[in-house]
């Protein structure tokens, strides 16, 4: 079926993109310092809005590095899977922007593609991983992430069911 490395990869970009709602939920808004900087583009819209906070990519890079570890891998290893999901993420934000959305809304794909995207791509051949597997780990990631949004939600650890 699915190769170790596979699963590990997709654990790590889930890790990666849930530490953010974790580290919010435990530090509130204490060290909330948005990314951004409140700075529009060009279009003045915000560049990513207020929910991309240096504690989230702080968190995510942290928390993903330790699991990294758990998993057997280098803290280096996961750090940067927790960093390319994190660009990925801002990268989502900024399209979203650019769309007039507000921040924290509902996107699906432009919201899952490039967070899970970016990281298997780039960790691609560290993971041992082909195109096809790279493309059934966003696929899986997608579904992943859209069912247990709605169960995040109703425990109160989301925001938002989405």
């Amino acid at each position: 079926m699915f190769q170790a490395a596979f699963i590990h990869l997709l654990l790590l970009i889930i890790v990666a993109n849930a530490s953010p709602i974790i580290v919010r939920k435990l530090l509130h808004n204490k060290y909330a310092w948005t990314i951004d900087g409140g700075l529009n583009f060009i279009d003045g819209r915000p560049l990513f809005g207020y929910s991309k906070t240096w504690r989230g990519i702080a968190g995510a890079v942290l928390i993903t590095a330790i699991a990294g570890l758990a998993l057997g891998y280098t803290v280096q290893t996961g750090a940067l899977i927790g960093l390319l999901a994190m660009a990925g993420d801002l990268f989502s934000s900024f399209i979203k922007r650019r769309l007039k959305l507000p921040p924290s809304s509902m996107a699906p794909m432009v919201d899952q593609i490039p967070e899970s995207f970016l990281p298997a791509l780039l960790m691609m051949q560290v993971f041992g991983l082909n195109a096809s597997s790279v493309t059934v780990l966003v696929v899986l990631f997608i579904i992943f992430e859209l069912l247990v949004s709605v169960i995040l939600y109703r425990w109160g650890i989301r925001q938002r069911p989405y």
